[in-house]
């Protein structure tokens, strides 16, 4: 598995990381083979988040770290708070987010007791919070870092402004941006998301990369033509790299200069270990071209 350092942390993980977004879809006997699978393919890193199975997630892969208490210390643990449902934490609340210093702190305690750790190598801010408060947000972090229960703070499906005003109150820099990249949603090749994850060493990390190729995505799907167009290319291109659709797709990301990081969340342990191969493959520029070419209709001006 190929590895890469995490922003200016330091600290090095798998290129590829495992998102457990999906651990309770999986039968609860079964969730300790699907995480062994990764870590035997090379993952060392694996993404959670307070609200990914309302817990329960987090719950699963505690017990796991529970039955190997040694593997605690040879893994990158990110979890991400911020969005609250309907109903909390009244019951006539709307779903919104919450960037206040309370939630920010109450959430990690409970990530640390669900996932059954004393820290977590990075926390992500989840979804931006509209009415977020820089400087309490700062604070938070600060007080969470002193007491030693997060070691890195990052953000998740922030804008670059977003990310300009948070770090100007931060004393050291975020090391995180994961943002939905594939083949379906393209914003981030445009809208300086990965031009400011280079120009400042931010590790982009790619949610639902597979999206437009394997399924549909969770935006508005794309129309028949332009699949048509993007399962001729990858098909030709399956052809001449002799691999799997869904490796081409991740290659693709892989090639991007800012580093991209696919967060790879199925819970078939063979796909899981077939997306390590998409590593292997020498994938070649014109080829990224022909497939931008293919999903957006025409050449590049």
């Amino acid at each position: 598995m190929e590895r890469t350092q995490l922003g200016q942390t330091g600290i090095e993980s798998s290129r590829l990381i495992y998102g457990c977004m999906r651990l309770t879809d999986t039968e609860p006997e079964l969730v300790s083979t699907l995480i062994r699978a990764a870590l035997d393919a090379g993952y060392d890193h694996f993404d959670h988040a307070d609200i990914y199975g309302h817990g329960a997630c987090e719950e699963l892969f505690g017990r796991f770290l529970a039955e190997n208490p040694s593997l605690r210390d040879e893994i990158v643990i990110t979890t991400k708070c911020g969005i609250r449902f309907a109903g909390e934490p009244h019951a006539e609340s709307p779903k919104h987010y919450d960037f206040t210093a309370a939630h920010i702190s109450a959430s990690i305690d409970g990530s640390l007791a669900r996932l059954g750790v004393e820290h977590v190598d990075i926390l992500l801010l989840h979804r931006p919070d509209f009415l977020m408060r820089a400087d309490e947000v700062a604070e938070a972090f600060e007080s969470a870092q002193r007491q030693g229960k997060v070691r890195n703070f990052g953000v998740s499906n922030f804008s670059t402004s977003q990310v300009a005003l948070l770090q100007s109150r931060l004393s050291e820099p975020l090391c995180v941006n994961q943002v939905e990249i594939n083949l379906r949603k393209l914003d981030a090749l445009t809208d300086g998301v990965l031009d400011q994850c280079q120009q400042f060493a931010i590790s982009p990390q790619a949610w639902s990369p597979l999206a437009g190729i394997v399924h549909p995505g969770w935006g508005e799907p794309l129309d028949e033509a332009t699949i048509a167009r993007i399962r001729r290319e990858i098909d030709r291109q399956a052809g001449k790299y002799a691999a799997d659709d869904s490796l081409i797709a991740l290659a693709w990301l892989l090639a991007h200069p800012s580093g991209v990081m696919p967060v790879i969340g199925s819970t078939s342990p063979e796909r899981v270990v077939q997306a390590t191969q998409a590593l292997e493959i020498d994938y070649e520029r014109d080829d990224w071209y022909r497939l931008l070419e293919a999903r957006i209709g025409e050449p590049v001006p």
